[in-house]
Parts: structure tokens; sequence; C-alpha cells
């Protein structure tokens, strides 16, 4: 397996987002987190990375083990963490620099390459997120002229440039139309060739069409986590069943 979380409570001061979490996610899959607003799946996949640190006030406890290593222990490279497990945000977030400049910006942050290699780099990642052809004579350009679905494949290959394992995506398409959205989905299902990705989805359709796994949560807990075809046809918990059938949430 890639990642071993378990039994992971996350506080917000006082407030427990996290209750006990514990699964196990396979290499080279797409995991789905679903559940209602407010239960927990950002704060989960922000655990993935330790994003959550940034924030005043929070404790974590319990295991989150990658490729046999607790990134929770004390002493933690979290530089060398979040280069191996990138985030993809809800809206692009381009900086506001050049095309080329913003997918050089973590080769020269943590690898500082030869600038041939820069190059070769780049390419190699815009070809993977497959806007090379587009943008191959436009990168002097500035990314924010793309549009919302160029800015979102620009911010990918920003990470796929500084070689990550591990893709967290929160709610990657939920800026976009459908017809970008259905783009970044087959992107997605491209990508899991090279990389371990785990996406919370608002999205059930979305989850369905693009996950290997999913996990439902609801309240902090993990109702029920497994082969997403599994899930979404024969549930084993009522709660699940509610809520994808629309009887809840």
């Amino acid at each position: 397996m890639k990642i071993k979380v378990e039994n992971l409570d996350f506080y917000y001061g006082d407030f427990r987002a996290l209750k006990e979490i514990s699964l196990a996610i396979q290499p080279n899959r797409v995991t789905a987190i679903i559940g209602p607003s407010g239960c927990g799946k950002s704060t989960f996949l922000r655990c993935l990375n330790r994003m959550n640190d940034l924030i005043e006030g929070v404790k974590i406890q319990g295991r989150i083990v990658i490729d046999g290593q607790d990134i929770l222990r004390s002493g933690a490279d979290l530089i060398h963490l979040r280069k191996k497990v990138g985030m993809v945000f809800q809206r692009p977030n381009p900086f506001p620099l050049s095309i080329f400049e913003n997918v050089a910006f973590g080769l020269k942050l943590h690898d500082r390459p030869p600038s041939n290699q820069i190059e070769e780099i780049i390419e190699r990642s815009l070809k993977a997120v497959n806007l090379w052809d587009e943008l191959k004579d436009l990168l002097e350009e500035s990314a924010l002229r793309l549009s919302l679905e160029q800015q979102q494949r620009l911010c990918i290959a920003r990470l796929l440039a500084v070689s990550p394992e591990v893709l967290l995506m929160d709610e990657p398409c939920s800026a976009l139309d459908p017809v970008a959205t259905l783009r970044i989905e087959e992107l997605i299902h491209e990508m899991k060739r090279n990389y371990t990705i785990v996406i919370v989805t608002h999205n059930m359709q979305q989850a369905a069409r693009i996950s290997d796994e999913t996990a439902y949560f609801y309240l902090g807990e993990l109702v029920e986590f497994g082969a997403t075809e599994q899930l979404f046809t024969k549930p084993s918990k009522k709660e699940t069943e509610d809520y994808i059938t629309g009887r809840f949430g």
C-alpha cells in the first residue's frame, strides 16, 4: 500500500473534526472522499501532507504512514513531504508570473537543476497535462491570461515538475464548467498510471466515474470505504445508501 492511516483523530481547538479514521490507499489508484459539507473531507486530505499544521491551535493523533514512514513523527521533513505529496486546490492558483516561471517555480525552490534541464522538465510536465501543444509558443505569456481549465492544468503541471508520488485534489473541478470538468477527469484517469491520487469531491457522479475506491465520511467519521462500484451499487451500510440515493445529505 502507498498510504496507511491508523486511528487518526484531528482537533481544531476542542472540536474533534476527525474521529479514529483508519484506511489504506493503494498506489496508482484514484481514491475519492465523499460526504456532506463539513464532514471532514478536506481536513482529512490536508492531513496527508500536513497542510493543517499551518492552522493555529490544531492537534492530531494517530499515524499516517506513507511508504513506510510515519509523517506525523516528530522531526519529519515537511518540505520533502510536500514535494512528494502535492496538492491541487478548488480554484486554480497560478502565480502572477509567466507560464514558464509557474512550472519552473518548484524546480528552482527544491532541485535547482541546470537551465537546460529545466526546459526539458517544463516540456515534459506540460505534455503530461496535455498543454504543451497549446502553450509551447506562449511560455512567456502571463499564466493569469489562461482559461480556468488551462490554469488548473498548469497548476497540476507545476506539481508534476518536482516529481511527486501522490496528488491530493480538493474539489479540483468545482470552479469549472461541465466540458472542462470532463477534460480534467480524463486527465486524472491518465495520471493514475504514474501517481497515487486522492480526490475530495462533492459530486458523487464524478466519484463514480473516476475513482477506484471511495470513502464516505459523515460528521468526522469514516462510515464506509471500499471499491467504488461496490459502494455505489451495494453499500454495506444503510447510512451510505441513504446518502448516495439522495435520501440524506
